[in-house]
Order: C-alpha cells, then structure tokens, then sequence
C-alpha cells in the first residue's frame, strides 16, 4: 500500500548538571548548567532523531546509536541526524516538516532559536522553513519547573522523495 506522507513523534530528557556545555538544536547556550548524556545530551536533536525514527519504521536512537557504544562518546547530536537523513533517503523519505518544543524553566531560550532552527535543516538538508522550534516553561511546575533537566518533544511529517514512488510501500 502507498501512503502519502508518515508522522512521527519524539521525546527525550536529560537533567542539567554542572560540568557539562547545554547544546539545543546544535547551539552551545551560554549557562552553568549542561545536560548529562553519552554524547552532546541536545534533548531537542535526540527527540527530532527519535520522530524521524518512528516515521520511517526504524526504531530509536538507541537501536542506532547505543550509549554503551564509544564511538558516540560527546559526539554532536547533529551528527546522528545527518545519518538518520541518509537512512530516511534511502528509504525513500524526505523531511515534510518538524515542529519541536523545548520544554525548560531557564534559561530562556527565544535568542537562540533561530540558530537552532538553522543548525537542524543543515543536517537534514532541507529548507528551514520546514523547521519550527518554540519554547516553553512549566511555570515551575515539575522537574524543569524546579530546574532538573530540560524536556524536548518533536513531531514529524515525511513525505516521498521528489520523483521516488515506491516509499510509501514501507
């Protein structure tokens, strides 16, 4: 059967320690705190890799690039979605377009947003008018209302590569 387009929907957190650079969308954010993880930790590219993932039938971040690997030791997370790209495409699939939310108390990250959205359709080699990042508090609500972690979820749309008719076969 021939489908039009596939969804996919990603979630990722990580909690904010000392130590550590906070990298979002790619964008090294001036802040004492940075998220503790095997690579970067840039919870919006893990929840971005994830919906990309699932809308093309391939799993999780994990499955592809498991913590207990390495190779991934502090890599950018850019760089997974650089792979999962070339995974989608040779599926057949492209990028319809991504909306993600960060979800944090502080620091406040509408100045960087931009860049995030820039440094995304870089890595998935698409217009960037088919990124959409915003930004929310919790109003001290939860763990990123008490300033824990930061939480990211991203929703996806693939759609089949221009003059390639069979992905919607997956």
């Amino acid at each position: 059967m021939n489908l039009p387009f596939r969804t996919g929907l990603g979630y990722d957190v990580h909690s904010l320690v000392p130590g550590r650079p906070l990298i979002l969308g790619g964008v090294d954010i001036p802040y004492p705190l940075g998220l503790a993880g095997h690579s970067d930790a840039d919870v919006l590219s893990h929840a971005v890799a994830d919906a990309l993932l699932g809308a093309a039938g391939l799993g999780d971040l994990g499955r592809h690039f498991p913590d207990s690997d390495p190779a991934y030791r502090g890599i950018s997370s850019l760089w997974f979605l650089r792979d999962i790209r070339e995974k989608m495409a040779s599926r057949g699939w492209v990028l319809g377009n991504l909306d993600g939310v960060l979800v944090a108390q502080k620091p406040r990250l509408a100045a960087y947003i931009e860049a995030m959205e820039a440094n995304l359709a870089g890595a998935l080699e698409t217009d960037p008018d088919r990124i959409n990042v915003k930004a929310t508090t919790t109003e001290g609500l939860g763990f990123p209302g008490r300033e824990e972690g930061i939480a990211a979820y991203a929703v996806v749309l693939l759609v089949p590569r221009e003059g390639d008719h069979g992905a919607a076969g997956l």
